[in-house]
């Protein structure tokens, strides 16, 4: 059965990967972006931002919605400033937030439809230097379950958790073979998560076989979050 799904964030590579297998299961996919070079997206508006003015109208049903932004902000603690709590904070709760006001009324017209939000393992695990995204992250979790509880049962909301993947926003991590191995031995799976296996688990979440999954947040993260190997 063909799906309509809304991708806030189209540009990030996890919602790229996520519409390429959208598009193998014969789903309609509509992007919303800040950037205009984005391929994979039946449908693409580009906004300056995520704020509830700038968001574009969308007249038909929407099946499921997932909010793909995000920020990697690690700093001791002592050198954040407000504004930078301020941007993590807006970037991925208070944007997932507006988002969802926006088109929670096409989401109502949906066929059993679902939202998933993107949390972090710096949200429940204590990282050092994580203090600004693992609060943002927090409120993003929080966000998952209050919305689950008051669109039940007609809409379900979860959450995936990952840990360092290989994507453009972790390049900084990852682009030296050292930073790259040094960061696969701390993960207990020994590897660094890839867009495409986070992708299925989105994918799932959105169709009908996870009918029965709300208000959960899943650790995706190679078993960073509850594993100690050595």
């Amino acid at each position: 059965m063909e799906r309509t799904y809304l991708f806030a964030g189209a540009s990030s590579f996890i919602a790229k990967a996520t519409a390429r297998s959208a598009k193998q299961a014969q789903h309609h996919t509509i992007g919303i972006s800040t950037k205009s070079d984005i391929e994979g997206m039946d449908v693409l508006h580009t906004v300056d931002s995520y704020d509830l003015e700038k968001l574009p109208a969308i007249d038909q049903a929407i099946d499921g919605l997932v909010y793909f932004p995000g920020s990697i902000n690690l700093k001791p603690f002592h050198r954040l400033t407000a504004d930078e709590l301020l941007i993590d904070f807006k970037v991925n709760a208070l944007g997932a937030a507006q988002v969802i006001q926006k088109y929670l009324p096409q989401l109502k017209r949906g066929s059993n439809p679902s939202i998933v939000l993107f949390s972090s393992v710096a949200a429940q695990q204590g990282m050092t230097f994580h203090a600004s995204i693992a609060m943002a992250k927090a409120a993003v979790e929080g966000l998952t379950k209050s919305l689950a509880a008051e669109f039940a049962p007609f809409i379900r909301v979860n959450c995936i958790a990952p840990s360092l993947m290989n994507t453009p926003l972790a390049e900084r991590f990852l682009n030296t073979p050292e930073k790259l191995e040094a960061s696969e031995k701390r993960n207990p799976l020994r590897k660094i998560g890839q867009a495409h296996e986070v992708a299925e688990v989105v994918l799932f979440l959105l169709s009908e076989q996870a009918s029965w999954i709300t208000g959960q947040t899943l650790a995706i993260d190679g078993g960073m979050s509850t594993l100690r190997t050595g």
